[in-house]
């Protein structure tokens, strides 16, 4: 591990400690696979807002493979892209019954197969429900380590990939947490609290900003 890396590391540590919350209110692993793919270009917030009512109404894997797509796009409606999120979450629990009987695979191929599932919902499975080291590329993921110089990659998998040879494999899920957590408070897409940001000296586009 590069030292400045390491320094990074331990500054993101220091600020929001190591212990791993996941954002996504669940009580087990469908629960998250499903809260996970409705937060595709929709915030946790509003998520957490959808998913009581909605596991209310659908309490298992067979209540969602047996749901009406119609009445499913309604419950999930205010999460954005419902036709589509209601047709992959029907088509992934049909799926979880018909080839794991009802239970969340563990394996990265297994779970990217499903309808809905790409490499980060199925990363976020891995690193919260089964404890598996797993890098998830969100928004501020991808955007905060670019900034910092880990990666210059745009595709969420490549950046994976940057992360993956970057840091150490037991710091991985810490890194998808704390930096979701720098991205909400400091270092947003819009108008970063540069001045406030511990990591300033760290971060290439605030030094290429310094030069104009």
């Amino acid at each position: 591990m590069k030292k400045r890396t390491g320094e990074i590391l331990a500054l993101l540590e220091q600020a929001y400690g190591s212990d791993i919350v996941c954002y996504l209110d669940h009580e087990n692993a469908w629960q998250l696979l499903i809260a996970t793919i409705l937060s595709a270009q929709c915030t946790d917030a509003r998520v957490n807002m959808v998913t009581p009512a909605l596991f209310a109404k659908y309490p298992s894997v067979e209540a969602l493979a047996g749901a009406d797509q119609k009445e499913l796009e309604e419950a999930i409606h205010s999460t954005g892209f419902y036709h589509h999120k209601a047709k992959n979450i029907i088509a992934c629990c049909r799926q979880l019954l018909e080839r794991y009987g009802g239970e969340v695979p563990s394996d990265i191929d297994a779970l990217t197969a499903l309808p809905g599932v790409g490499r980060k919902t199925a990363n976020v499975i891995r690193g919260n429900i089964y404890g598996e080291p797993s890098v998830v590329v969100d928004t501020h993921v991808k955007r905060i380590s670019r900034r910092l110089g880990l990666t210059k990659e745009s595709d969420p998998e490549k950046v994976e990939y940057d992360l993956m040879k970057e840091l150490p494999k037991d710091r991985w899920i810490a890194w998808n947490l704390q930096i979701i957590a720098h991205g909400r408070s400091i270092c947003k897409a819009q108008n970063p609290l540069c001045q406030e940001c511990f990591l300033q000296k760290y971060c290439i586009e605030y030094a290429e900003r310094k030069k104009c």
